[in-house]
């Protein structure tokens, strides 16, 4: 049953989304036709990981711009039937042939273009291990939505058409992009539009029909790999043959009487923890009716994690991070007791990162539950479209450092430090709400605060997601230090936080890009109440 939000009512800015209240199932997508097919792979029998391997497929239909085939991806699992807690690293290594000397260090590494693909997309290896562990339905099943997006075509939405008149000279630089993502070539699609992209199809029926190897072994990387090497990239077919998706314990943190769960490194999911575990030590309740002293202690607490983020973070294949350290409670008491130390200056001076994503939740009616957060890194990745191959393939391995003392460095057969993160929360060992958020430096700060809005201020889902939020760092490739708020804030509060010692705080649009693209589902004894970010356009639908 579809209920109507709450808030009714001419004055209502029709941005807002709707909140969607379930009995047996639900799943939420940034892209309404992602979350029509999710749900209805839902109605054909298909648990959670089959409705989230149809979903992340048609996004990278739907939504190139944003996710796909050529990016990577991080799984959180709940498997009803074992009450065990999974999570999946669908993440790429970077090249054997992949080495600092091939790199200018002073121009950094590069990225856009065939040598920004440094790393091996990992996303299709995410949508076979899941599915071969926990799915249902056939593969040919869960991609049979995409494929005939791919073929038949869809109409172009709002995100879609308003990134590729951005990214218009982009798109035009290399032919076999332009081909795939601009009308006859030359022009950008434009909302309303019906795009057609039968190479992608034929990309996932290879997919749907031989799995693993046509992706990793067989004609796909052929076509990707000789294209790069053809136009200056890095990557070779040995590379791809290599690739292996990981199944990982969780990290996670107590957030009050809950437990949050998040992907280990090389994900961010430390940031998302760290952030609620100084949280927690803060008396959140005093600060009712004072929005600018909980986003003071906020911000303080973010910056904290970024600096961490930005010293530790990387393959714990090649150095080992200290999340038994960074995420106790000890460490946590230590940081608030630091948070206005004058000697550390305004949060502002913290290190930022930049990227996309998408994130997708599904729970079904067997109680399983399930998060994906999956990206190209910058919108449209690289750049680069291996002829025939229809998909984007990402720039994730332009996060490496050139820094030979740096812990991120960029080394051969390497994963890099990732943005990309989702959060599971606990309550007496059963999964109530899951979470995530695309936008970079955004992911974690969006995750941690629509968590706390609902544990700790008694917003509803939809409300959560809707509700105006601020952004410490970059995203979507800028340069920008510095704490941006939503203009639905009062404007007295960006007054407020600098007399509290920030600097550069500004106002920016309402319901802004920048603020990322929010979904979350809530599980509750007798309903599930999901819900889907409006700066996106989202769905939240169900059963």
């Amino acid at each position: 049953m579809n209920y109507e939000s709450s808030r009714i009512g001419e004055d209502i800015d029709p941005r807002y989304g709707s909140s969607f209240m379930a009995k047996k199932n639900a799943v939420a997508t940034p892209n309404k036709l992602a979350s029509m097919a999710a749900n209805r792979i839902l109605n054909k029998g298909g648990n959670a990981i089959d409705a989230m391997v149809t979903a992340n497929s048609v996004l990278g239909v739907v939504f190139p711009h944003m996710t796909g085939a050529g990016g990577d991806s991080f799984w959180l699992i709940y498997d009803a039937k074992t009450g065990k807690r999974y999570s999946l690293n669908a993440t790429g290594h970077s090249g054997e042939d992949v080495t600092l000397d091939k790199f200018d260090k002073e121009e950094g590494m590069d990225i856009r273009g065939p040598k920004a693909v440094t790393t091996v997309p990992g996303a299709v290896s995410g949508w076979i291990e899941a599915h071969e562990r926990f799915g249902k339905l056939t593969m040919k099943e869960c991609l049979e939505p995409a494929i005939e997006y791919a073929n038949e075509g869809f109409p172009v939405g709002r995100s879609l058409a308003k990134f590729s008149e951005v990214a218009l000279t982009l798109l035009r630089t290399y032919p076999s992009t332009a081909k795939v993502f601009l009308k006859q070539g030359v022009a950008p699609y434009m909302k309303g539009d019906t795009m057609k992209n039968p190479d992608l199809g034929k990309t996932l029926e290879l997919i749907a029909e031989h799995g693993m190897d046509a992706f990793y072994k067989g004609e796909i990387a052929d076509k990707v790999t000789e294209f790069l090497q053809q136009h200056g990239g890095l990557l070779k077919k040995d590379d791809f043959a290599r690739h292996q998706a990981t199944w990982e314990e969780p990290i996670e943190v107590q957030y009050g009487d809950r437990t949050v769960i998040a992907p280990p490194p090389n994900s961010a999911g430390m940031v998302t923890l760290q952030i609620l575990g100084m949280m927690d030590h803060l008396d959140i309740t005093s600060m009712k009716g004072h929005e600018e002293q909980f986003i003071d202690a906020f911000t303080r607490a973010t910056a904290f994690s970024f600096m961490d983020r930005d010293e530790f973070l990387d393959d714990p294949d090649f150095n080992k991070v200290p999340t038994d350290v960074l995420l106790s409670k000890e460490y946590f008491k230590e940081r608030v007791q630091k948070m206005h130390d004058p000697a550390l200056g305004p949060p502002e001076n913290g290190y930022a990162n930049k990227g996309d994503t998408t994130f997708s939740c599904a729970v079904d009616d067997e109680g399983n539950a399930v998060g994906v957060i999956q990206s190209l890194y910058w919108e449209w990745g690289s750049g680069v479209v291996a002829e025939g191959t229809g998909m984007m393939l990402q720039n994730r391995g332009s996060y490496f450092s050139l820094d030979s003392n740096a812990r991120n460095k960029l080394e051969p057969n390497k994963r890099p430090a990732h943005t990309l993160t989702c959060s599971m929360v606990f309550h007496e060992d059963k999964p109530e709400l899951i979470v995530g958020a695309m936008g970079g430096d955004g992911e974690p700060q969006t995750q941690a605060l629509i968590i706390m809005r609902l544990l700790n201020q008694g917003y509803s889902v939809q409300e959560a997601i809707d509700a105006p939020r601020w952004l410490l760092g970059r995203t979507w490739g800028e340069n920008v230090r510095g704490l941006r708020l939503e203009g639905r804030y009062d404007k007295q509060i960006a007054e407020k936080l600098k007399d509290l010692g920030h600097v550069n705080v500004t106002m920016i649009e309402n319901f802004s890009d920048l603020m990322g693209h929010a979904q979350a589902i809530r599980i509750w004894p007798d309903r599930i109440e999901a819900g889907a970010d409006p700066r996106a356009g989202g769905l939240a639908i169900g059963n």
